[in-house]
Formats: C-alpha cells, sequence, structure tokens
C-alpha cells in the first residue's frame, strides 16, 4: 500500500505501554465511538457558551470518508474550536493528533486522552516518519477525521510558522481531502503562557479541500505539499478580518 522510500530513517521504539494502548493504526471499540461523540458534543456545548464564535465554511467538511483537517495552532483552544465546528456526523470518528509528550506522559494520561478525546500521539522529537506512514494506512482504512497542526507545536508569538512536512507523509498519493483552516482569537483567549483560558471572540474559517493523488510518497513531494496548504492557510486569514 505505502511504496518503500529512501528518505526512511531507523524507527525509534515508542515506550512499551504507547504501543500497547493506542497503537497508530488503533480501531476504537463501539463504546469507545460513543464516548467520543459525547465528549466532543460536550466541548461544543461549552465553548459555544463561553466564547463568541465566528465560523464560516462547515459546508467544505464532507459528511463521510476519510478526511485530514489542518489549521495554524496557538492555543490548546484551537482543537476544541475545530471540534465544535465539524459535524455531528463526523465526531465520533475526530481524531485529533497530539504532541505524545504533552498529552501521553504515563499511562493514566494517556488512557484518558484517547478513550475520551480519540487523540493520537504523535512523538515531536522522534527520527523518521514510520509512525505517520502507520497512521496514514489507519486513515485509509477506517474513515478517520484526522486533526493536525503542521507547525508542530503552539506559536508563542501568536505569529503562524512554517508547516513542516509531516502532513504530506498522511496523504502523498491518495485521494483522501485535506481542508484547511485558519484560526484566529485563541492566542489572545489563552495563550501558552496562562495556566487558564480567558473570555474572547474565536474565528474559524474552513477553506475548500484538496486533495494530492498525483504527489508521489517522497520527501521532495511532502515538502510541496506541506507549502500548498501553508500558503492555503495563510490566504484564509487574509479573509478572516
Amino acid at each position: 500500500m505505502i511504496a518503500a522510500s529512501r528518505t526512511l530513517a531507523r524507527p525509534t521504539p515508542p515506550a512499551s505501554w504507547i504501543e500497547h494502548l493506542v497503537p497508530p493504526d488503533r480501531v476504537p471499540r463501539r463504546w469507545e465511538t460513543v464516548l467520543h461523540h459525547l465528549t466532543w458534543s460536550f466541548v461544543r456545548f461549552g465553548v459555544t457558551h463561553r466564547f463568541q464564535l465566528a465560523i464560516r465554511g462547515t459546508d467544505n467538511i464532507p459528511a463521510s470518508g476519510p478526511v485530514v483537517m489542518v489549521a495554524n495552532h496557538n492555543s490548546h483552544l484551537d482543537t476544541l474550536l475545530l471540534a465544535s465546528a465539524v459535524p455531528r456526523s463526523l465526531r465520533a470518528r475526530l481524531s485529533p493528533l497530539a504532541a505524545g509528550d504533552t498529552f501521553f506522559p504515563n499511562p493514566t494520561q494517556g488512557w484518558i486522552s484517547s478513550r475520551f478525546l480519540n487523540l493520537r500521539p504523535l512523538w515531536r522529537h522522534q527520527r523518521g516518519p514510520h509512525g505517520l506512514l502507520r497512521l496514514r494506512e489507519c486513515l485509509q482504512s477506517q474513515d478517520q477525521c484526522f486533526l493536525i497542526y503542521p507547525e508542530g507545536t503552539r506559536s508563542r508569538s501568536g505569529v503562524m510558522g512554517h508547516f513542516k512536512p509531516g502532513i504530506g507523509t498522511l496523504v502523498a498519493g491518495t485521494p483522501i481531502p485535506v481542508i484547511p483552516c485558519h484560526i484566529r482569537g485563541t492566542f489572545e483567549a489563552w495563550p501558552s503562557s496562562k495556566r487558564l483560558p480567558s473570555h474572547g471572540d474565536l474565528q474559524l474559517v474552513i477553506g475548500q479541500p484538496r486533495t494530492f493523488p498525483h504527489h508521489s510518497n517522497t520527501a521532495a513531494d511532502w515538502r510541496d505539499i506541506a507549502h500548498t496548504l501553508e500558503d492555503d492557510v495563510r490566504e484564509l486569514g487574509d479573509t478572516s478580518h
């Protein structure tokens, strides 16, 4: 399914409990999908009642099939805002890719992150794309809705950074739609320097989906996909004032 590449480095095996608890290709059980739906519905209720939201472009989110949503990353609020915009039919399959060192520091927190929120860990300092390639197989076979922040971490200044090529690893050579999204206001409401969020106006613009079926699964094309999607998100930001 996925062609071997000379760019692959030797993988660094994750901790054994992580591989057992939440392998990249894990299929949630039925009770978990019900719990995911309830959790994200509760999140939507909380976000819509605490913040003033301006959301455009929800019609661009497909109701079925695998899909990847990408966005700029300013705050932990970003995931809550995006989850609030996802249609009801997708909530049970929404699976944000989250920093492993932040959300999976031990088995207890890992269990809560994966079973309640359907988070999947990404290891920012792990060399090689093998984890992403397993996520790609999962995305293709299970109709998941992945949410990913290609900058790799939250902005410390509110300024959007450059996208990393990992997003290309997930979708190069596939018909899977990628939806660019631009977020504004979450940095002011909950920057990384504050422990708790404040009130504020949050804006989300959801763009037209793109596919990359003619890109090869190579490092050069992964970078091209990342640059294309970064440009899409920046253009959406120009329209959100």
